[in-house]
């Protein structure tokens, strides 16, 4: 199967869905990893206004196909290949919209770690996430514990890491990782629905929003209060806020409608 049948990239009105279907596991391996590099490339070519990470089968992913780290000849391409997967989670952190990654079944390593990479996490109720890579002596590579941490605490990513199992989806909700968990059934078509309302939202204001948080991921709320005027500030000239603005005083709220620019 070649590697863009392996990653599927539909869109629905603004909303762009990247879908992983490699049966029966979904293992990445090198035709996956290009897959994936061929939906970011078209996502940041023809930018969406909201995306949707999904995957078919009876798991998000089973983790790693092994044979790959095998394959390697020693550290300094080990390296080079980590760092070539990390800039891969880097990719999808910096899109400029909302991104949602919904997990229906078992979600482990590279999955887990790209889910991390998205601004929201949804998982059904069966669901559980795992960063497995201590079977194989590893530590994640793909910047999953770092952004265990930034969203739990460095104590729960060490837990994670060092269990090296999986855990419930209720329980990383509890603990701020999974942003929600909803029912099983009709899990896809909510995960969807959920997307569709991101994606029709003031897609700028969202892009900022993603600004502000990354200025105070760098430098706490000090560097964040610097920059937020001039983030805010630069939605005035959007044809978005400047709509809103006439409806909200014309209609009320909540009757704007938004068109991502």
């Amino acid at each position: 199967m070649s590697s863009a049948g392996l990653v599927g990239l539909e869109r629905e009105d603004g909303l762009a869905i990247v879908t992983f279907d490699s049966p029966p596991l979904n293992l990445f391996d090198r035709a996956l990893e290009q897959g994936l590099v061929a939906a970011l490339h078209d996502l940041e070519s023809d930018r969406p206004r909201a995306v949707l990470f999904r995957a078919q089968g009876r798991a998000v992913s089973g983790g790693v196909d092994v044979s790959l780290f095998a394959a390697l000849s020693g550290p300094e391409e080990a390296a080079l290949t980590f760092d070539r997967l990390v800039e891969l989670t880097r990719r999808v952190d910096r899109l400029p919209c909302p991104t949602v990654f919904a997990a229906h079944a078992l979600c482990l390593t590279w999955a887990f770690e790209l889910a991390l990479a998205c601004d929201l996490i949804l998982a059904a109720e069966s669901a559980s996430f795992g960063l497995v890579e201590k079977v194989i002596g590893l530590t994640p590579a793909m910047g999953g514990t770092q952004r265990l941490a930034e969203r739990a605490g460095s104590g729960r990513a060490r837990e994670l890491v060092m269990a090296g199992k999986p855990f419930p989806a209720a329980d990383l909700e509890r603990w701020n990782v999974v942003n929600r968990v909803l029912p099983d059934d009709g899990f896809d078509v909510a995960a969807r629905e959920f997307a569709h309302e991101l994606a029709a939202g003031p897609t700028l204001a969202h892009a900022a929003t993603k600004q502000v948080i990354r200025a105070y991921l760098e430098g706490g709320v000090e560097l964040a209060d610097e920059r937020v005027g001039a983030v805010a500030g630069e939605l005035f000239v959007s044809a978005d806020l400047q709509g809103a603005l006439r409806s909200f005083l014309q209609d009320g709220p909540g009757k704007a409608k938004f068109r991502g620019r």
